[in-house]
């Protein structure tokens, strides 16, 4: 299985992430996790912050000549902007500036000082701040390389943005969701495109936010990720409380999710049938194709059943709150030293990060998914990796060509 790990703060030195568990022989570049990064930092609504705040990229472990050593890697994201921020996030022993006291409502930054006993704000906003997500896309990237060895793409789009919802039809598919970056707001619907940047502008003008909802759809994922057998191995849950890490995801559905609880069991289910053509499904243009060759034509449940992959695609979406952090401070808030009334104090902000978000989802439902294909398949290389995939496909009765069609091209 992989495990991970980040350090830094947001104006610190550096970002840096440790994976540990990932198999031997993975091609692995600086340019690989610059575009990943790089696709963080999209959407219409960010802040001018985007423009500047280039992501330097170092490979300081467990990567050799472009492959993984199967040692633990280790990955820094230095901050361009460390001259500027030295002083006051200097580690030496000292005084900062400034002390923030009063905390922004929506953010750690009240509760924190409370539980560590801190009296500046920014003791816990450095860490709480998205920017550490940063550190998780570098180690999401090598989830994503690491799933498209056995033909898993997991990819996002954004189905609502603010008031605004994109058109709630079929299934995108892998092209359309490559296409997505195309869209400012990283919408596959130009309809509700339109309507999600008026709707930016509008919120920008009067100094407020937005928040949003983005849906990340796995491809290719095989049947038999995860475990009916302990809770804290059901898939669907270490889906939920990875989503639901990702700072500001204030709910997390999978298929259907809320809407089912309105519907009758006769209307809530995914049928199965047998796949025309035998146990590949050749000759099927099924939605999706599992083992042994049953067939699922629906995607209610999300691709998860009793904890269990099901060999459908994996649909599962994350709901982001508005930003706290206001262009125009009008949310109340008490200063702790005085215990006066007052607005809480402001940072850099944008008037929306959901684009971004949608990003930071893929990479965290890639690595619940590369870890559970490591703990699935095992291997120490990733030749052992796909051999083994390929001996559990072949005795489902799966041929290679039917379960995992060429990846996409893999963009960060």
């Amino acid at each position: 299985m992989l495990r991970y790990l980040t350090a830094g703060e947001s104006h610190g030195r550096a970002l840096v992430v440790i994976v540990e568990g990932m198999p031997a022989g993975l091609l692995v570049t600086v340019e690989d996790v610059q575009r990943g990064l790089a696709r963080r930092r999209l959407g219409f609504g960010r802040g001018p912050r985007m423009r500047f705040e280039a992501d330097e990229v170092s490979l300081v472990g467990g990567i050799r000549h472009g492959r993984t050593l199967g040692s633990p890697i280790a990955i820094e994201i230095a901050n361009t902007e460390w001259p500027k921020w030295e002083t006051e996030m200097s580690p030496a022993p000292g005084l900062p500036s400034k002390v923030l006291t009063q905390p922004r409502p929506g953010h750690a930054d009240l509760p924190g000082m409370l539980k560590y006993g801190l009296d500046d704000a920014r003791d816990v906003l450095e860490r709480a701040s998205a920017r550490e997500t940063a550190a998780r896309v570098a180690a999401g990237i090598l989830a994503k390389l690491l799933l498209g060895q056995i033909g898993v793409d997991v990819l996002s789009h954004i189905v609502q943005l603010g008031p605004e919802r994109a058109d709630a039809g079929l299934l995108p598919t892998v092209e359309e969701l490559l296409r997505a970056d195309d869209s400012p707001v990283r919408c596959c619907d130009p309809v509700a495109e339109g309507r999600m940047i008026a709707a930016v502008k509008a919120a920008a003008k009067d100094g407020d936010s937005l928040g949003g909802v983005a849906e990340v759809i796995a491809y290719g994922v095989p049947v038999g990720l995860g475990s009916h057998v302990h809770w804290d191995r059901r898939l669907d849950a270490l889906l939920a409380q990875a989503l639901m890490s990702i700072q500001a995801i204030k709910a997390v559905e999978l298929g259907d999710g809320n809407e089912l609880a309105a519907r009758r069991g006769s209307e809530a289910h995914d049928a199965i049938r047998v796949a025309e053509g035998g146990a590949d499904g050749s000759g099927d243009g099924a939605a999706g194709v599992l083992g042994g060759g049953y067939v699922r034509d629906t995607h209610h449940a999300g691709g998860v059943e009793g904890g269990i992959s099901t060999g459908s695609p994996i649909v599962a979406r994350a709901s982001m709150k508005p930003l706290a952090t206001l262009n125009r401070p009008t949310l109340g808030t008490v200063d702790v030293v005085s215990k006066e009334a007052t607005v809480s104090f402001k940072e850099r902000t944008d008037v929306t990060a959901v684009p971004a978000m949608g990003v930071v989802a893929e990479t965290m439902v890639a690595l619940v998914l590369a870890s559970e294909a490591l703990r699935k398949f095992g291997g120490d290389s990733v030749e052992e990796f796909r051999r083994n995939r390929l001996g559990y496909l072949a005795a489902l009765g799966q041929t290679p060509s039917a379960a995992a069609p060429p990846a996409s091209a893999i963009d960060g």
